[in-house]
């Protein structure tokens, strides 16, 4: 259970680069400011919007990194779109803290319910949501066609963020896994795969309470991935796996796929379109209202995935 929205944000600029990769685009980054019960928190975001004459479309990049790191953000401009991120632990601290970082001890919900109150995931989440209400206000950007991606536990976040937030055009998830776009009970099934019990030790920061009661218990829930991935619908979605990420059940994101894709039929539209066998390396089906591909190698968002994921955008707004 969420927090409500802020009524409003504010924001200011912190750096600013007019002439940003050698003329092609308006490079700056602001700080988004917001009340909440209990005083101002704010966090910084960077924006790579490229010099056009027709609005752009965005992504908005839930990151590890305090800088654009490994992402091939000029090859991203010269495609068209534009490019945001923001590194999630300037939200919050990815670590069991007692919630006392960030955003964390700013809401009182965490103690209405304790079994279902917000935990980081959600605190990340509800941070990509104000930089949509942020990116709403500039003329550059293409509002209907943004996109929310992540990577690893930050894929779980995008998809968690686009579940909650219908303004999210696209919703990408990068090598999420367990309590990502993996079926939990296929992860029953490989030893090397991650479970909710693992996760849930290991990581108890990241989910509800409630969440917890499920270990060794998959069986036992009243819902799989499936449920999380359906909720984009009908929307687009894309979720992408690496054939060496045994650990995030590669074989279980492509199931949620297929498991979810009934959502968009009930749309009339097509969901997931695909072959009826599993995944192999180099594979892409990119078709439907929901884009896969598996990529060879290991647990990585790489120039590849960046790739795929402009040419599905691409052909559904073109």
């Amino acid at each position: 259970k969420s927090p409500r929205s802020p009524e409003k944000i504010r924001t200011s600029i912190i750096s600013e680069d007019k002439n940003g990769f050698g003329g092609k685009s308006h490079n700056f980054s602001v700080r988004i400011a917001f009340d909440t019960p209990v005083g101002e928190f704010s966090f910084p975001c960077h924006l790579f919007i490229p010099h056009s004459n027709k609005k752009c479309p965005l992504f908005i990049h839930i990151s590890f990194d305090l800088s654009s790191g490994n992402v091939p953000v000029e090859e991203i401009i010269d495609n068209g779109f534009a490019y945001s991120y923001f590194c999630y632990t300037e939200v919050t601290d990815d670590k069991d803290d007692g919630y006392t970082s960030g955003i964390a001890p700013m809401y009182g919900e965490r103690n209405t319910d304790s079994s279902y109150s917000w935990s980081k995931i959600s605190m990340w989440a509800f941070a990509a949501s104000r930089m949509l209400d942020f990116v709403t206000e500039l003329p550059e950007i293409d509002i209907d066609n943004v996109a929310v991606i992540g990577h690893s536990r930050l894929g779980k976040t995008a998809l968690w963020a686009g579940a909650l937030d219908e303004r999210f055009k696209f919703v990408i998830s990068n090598n999420s896994g367990c309590s990502g776009a993996a079926i939990a009970r296929e992860s029953m099934y490989h030893d090397d795969a991650e479970r909710v019990k693992r996760i849930s030790e290991v990581f108890p920061h990241w989910f509800c309470p409630k969440y917890h009661d499920y270990s060794e218990k998959e069986t036992e829930m009243p819902f799989d991935q499936h449920f999380l991935l359906a909720l984009t619908a009908p929307r687009y979605l894309y979720v992408a796996s690496a054939s060496k990420d045994l650990w995030a059940t590669p074989f279980g994101e492509y199931l949620g796929c297929v498991a979810a894709s009934e959502a968009w039929n009930l749309f009339g539209i097509d969901g997931f379109i695909h072959p009826d066998r599993y995944p192999i390396g180099g594979d892409i089906f990119n078709l439907g209202n929901i884009g896969y591909h598996m990529r060879e190698g290991t647990h990585y968002l790489g120039r590849y995935d960046w790739l795929r994921y402009m040419e599905f955008i691409k052909s559904k707004i073109n």
